[in-house]
């Protein structure tokens, strides 16, 4: 069993979502509708969506968001969180998101759902550090055509420690493999915000996802 560690507490603590065109949906709502749900507990809590530009930004399936910051309006942020989906394969090269990242202070967590942990792959921030991705392929993955993810993650990142956990900790990266598992990162960085285990649980029993959380809750790897 994971012994999860503790954390100072980040008063308004503000979560950023990067979008961008044919993001994974739940990758990005999960987290931020945990976060969502834990504003009623706490309302200094905030989470909130950044793309490349100010303009709307179709994601998988036609879904359409429109972003509340973009990379001019340097928004502050305690973390940021970059979900995967099939658009994650431009985004490794989208150079204005690279320089965006790497722009943000030291204290700023950097986290990824899904495939989005390519993206730090390509730039070189996982070398020498555990990381996730996602594990169960579809069927062109699958298929002699394609790879499983996780698998790519190794080939992106040949100097990253592949970690099949469903969430990641390696200090100031997080990674969560997996669609769904952007559930566990949501709550994982109320973690990092420094709110206690009841805290968490309870955001998660008024999300009815009691039961999920208590088989995942402990399926964390911590680096060092």
């Amino acid at each position: 069993m994971t012994a999860h560690r503790s954390y100072p507490k980040t008063p308004g603590f503000r979560l950023g979502v990067y979008v961008f065109k044919d993001a994974e949906i739940v990758d990005f709502a999960a987290p931020h509708g945990v976060f969502s749900v834990a504003r009623r507990l706490d309302p200094e809590l905030d989470a909130f969506l950044v793309s490349d530009a100010m303009r709307p930004v179709q994601a998988q399936a036609g879904l359409t968001v429109i972003p509340n910051y973009s990379f001019n309006d340097t928004p502050d942020m305690n973390a940021l969180l970059i979900p995967g989906g099939f658009g994650t394969r431009q985004e490794m090269h989208n150079q204005r998101l690279h320089a965006f990242i790497r722009s943000l202070p030291e204290k700023t967590l950097i986290t990824s759902v899904c495939t989005g942990s390519w993206i730090y792959g390509a730039m070189g921030l996982l070398d020498g550090l555990p990381a996730t991705n996602r594990k169960e392929p579809d069927r062109l993955e699958a298929s002699g055509a394609g790879k499983v993810p996780i698998d790519r993650l190794a080939e992106i990142a040949p100097k990253a420690q592949i970690s099949r956990a469903r969430v990641v900790d390696a200090g100031r990266i997080v990674t969560a493999g997996g669609i769904a598992s952007g559930m566990e990162m949501g709550f994982h960085l109320l973690r990092r915000a420094g709110y206690p285990e009841d805290f968490i649980s309870e955001v998660a029993r008024i999300m009815e996802y009691a039961a999920a959380y208590e088989v995942y809750r402990n399926d964390i790897e911590y680096a060092g």
